[in-house]
């Protein structure tokens, strides 16, 4: 039996589990299980995943830039990002990155091109994934956190020096508003929020987010981070079986 399956801290909200488990099911494919993992530290990861016989594994919040010393190999797509979610296992530990596949698939014909400008709220794993895509497609950004020394604002700084209109393309990278804190968001004045602006969720569970409704409200296109979720998790799945 080959075995792959997700870490992370706290992996309720996840869907896949029952992703890859479902598309075992449907392509016929009997020697393999998905699983999750939580895990409160990577303290003897590398032990870990050798006694568990693992195959292959898909890394989320908050390890995607901590697993990376504790891999053997990283391939060009983790250091074009600079964070893996996605680990093949042999006889060595390879790092790869399927985010910025997932992300810039599901942006290409989505947004269009009035966006030239981008605001990223977060500065994880993820962020990092989203601001190479931005790279390549000449969209400028600018980063927001909670704390200084680590964005360009603050969510302060923000509310008092600047206006959303500047941004034309929106992109939640935390998982604030994720399964079950579902009413939780990022603190952005919203009321700054209009039709022009684009409005990206890389958070899947749920579908439409309290980050979205705000947008929706206000006549923004938006976008949650479920096709993301299933292009990347079909590029996980490819690379496992190169």
């Amino acid at each position: 039996m080959r075995k792959f399956g997700l870490i992370g801290k706290s992996l309720s909200y996840s869907f896949s589990k029952n992703y890859f488990n479902s598309k075992f099911k449907k392509e016929g494919i009997h020697d393999c299980q998905y699983d999750l993992y939580e895990l409160e530290s990577l303290d003897g990861f590398r032990k870990w995943v050798m006694e568990m016989d693992l195959n292959g594994l898909n890394v989320t919040i908050p390890y995607k830039l901590e697993v990376l010393p504790l891999l053997d190999h990283l391939d060009e797509s983790a250091i074009k990002v600079g964070a893996a979610n996605v680990i093949k296992i042999d006889e060595v530990l390879t790092g790869f990155n399927s985010d910025y596949y997932g992300f810039r698939k599901s942006l290409l014909g989505w947004i269009d091109e009035s966006v030239s400008t981008a605001l990223i709220l977060g500065t994880g794993g993820a962020s990092r994934a989203v601001t190479a895509v931005l790279d390549d497609l000449k969209i400028d950004w600018k980063k927001v956190s909670r704390s200084t020394g680590k964005s360009d604002y603050t969510y302060k700084d923000l509310a008092e020096n600047t206006d959303l209109m500047e941004f034309g393309l929106i992109i939640n990278t935390t998982p604030l508003g994720t399964f079950p804190e579902v009413d939780s968001m990022p603190p952005l004045e919203y009321d700054q929020i209009s039709k022009l602006h684009f409005l990206y969720d890389l958070v899947y569970n749920p579908e439409v987010t309290s980050f979205m409704k705000e947008g929706i409200i206000r006549g923004a296109r938006t976008k949650g981070g479920l096709e993301m979720l299933h292009l990347q998790a079909e590029k996980s799945w490819e690379i496992w079986n190169r």
